[in-house]
């Protein structure tokens, strides 16, 4: 089989993938459970790639990211349910359908025109999905209420975010930082029952409940917590390169060098940092 720039060839590669027979063991067993952190990650790599304005990487990325989807729709198509084919036709009906003032006749001619009938149409899409929705017996509803402006396709750090943001427009928020401080001490302390008792679903409701507390602190002190964690994660890399770096220096690798050396030397990179910031002032 050879590449091609058709659609269609990428298609009959992943069905090739799947085949219960000669395709590949790995590409067989997966679901739409396992793949999703994948699909995740792509979306992810090609943001990073547009971050760093690096065309190569991108046109890598997309194609990692549109095989994402055709894997996603050939599972569906295997169970019975659509196909790809059926995923383009709905982006491009939904196109059509909200772009009327291009595609039909519109008197939506200006710019606040457009948007009042983008959102006319939008919530007729929304009737259409809720009849949908019923007809499969999907009751719950996480687009609906108060709080189903807040997508929950954002990162889950941004969700926790915007849905604290969005309850404190109706009063339901801590009146100043310091009692949320109280309760990541609750929440610390019901962590650790949790590790004692040995339960790893209730660690895990326990952890998201201590995350999701400090992530409102974050939002007190006007500290956005994703790009707080991306400045640690960064912080963190640096550090941990310094280790590997000095390790290196000294005839040794990470695999044999002890707790205890790296601790010594991730202090010691602390400490670098510390005088460049105060030097830096």
């Amino acid at each position: 089989m050879q590449p091609s720039k058709d659609i269609s060839r990428l298609i009959e590669i992943m069905a090739a993938l799947r085949h219960p027979e000669t395709g590949c063991p790995w590409d067989i067993v997966q679901s739409f459970e396992t793949i999703k952190p994948y699909t995740i990650e792509e979306a992810y790599e090609v943001s990073d790639a547009i971050e760093r304005g690096d065309m190569d990487d991108l046109r890598d990325e997309l194609g990692d990211l549109l095989l994402q989807v055709v894997f996603h729709a050939r599972m569906a198509e295997e169970a019975g349910e659509f196909s790809f084919g059926d995923v383009v036709n709905a982006i491009t009906a939904k196109m059509i359908r909200r772009h009327p003032h291009v595609f039909a006749r519109s008197a939506a001619d200006t710019p606040d025109a457009v948007k009042i009938q983008w959102d006319e149409i939008k919530q007729a899409e929304k009737r259409e999905r809720a009849e949908r929705r019923s007809r499969r017996g999907i009751t719950e509803d996480f687009n609906s209420g108060f709080l189903g402006s807040v997508q929950r396709s954002f990162p889950a750090l941004t969700e926790a975010l915007k849905l604290q943001e969005r309850a404190a427009k109706v009063g339901f928020d801590w009146s100043a930082p310091e009692p949320i401080l109280d309760k990541i001490e609750e929440e610390i302390g019901e962590l650790r029952a949790a590790l004692r008792e040995g339960d790893q679903a209730k660690v895990s409701d326990e952890l998201g409940d201590l995350i999701f507390a400090v992530v409102n602190i974050g939002r007190h002190v006007k500290a956005d917590p994703e790009q707080a964690v991306r400045g640690t994660n960064t912080k963190f890399r640096r550090r941990f390169s310094h280790i590997e770096q000095v390790l290196e220096a000294e005839g040794e690798t990470l695999e044999d060098a002890t707790l205890e050396r790296m601790e010594e030397i991730w202090q010691a990179a602390k400490a670098i940092e510390r005088a460049v910031t105060s030097g830096a002032e």
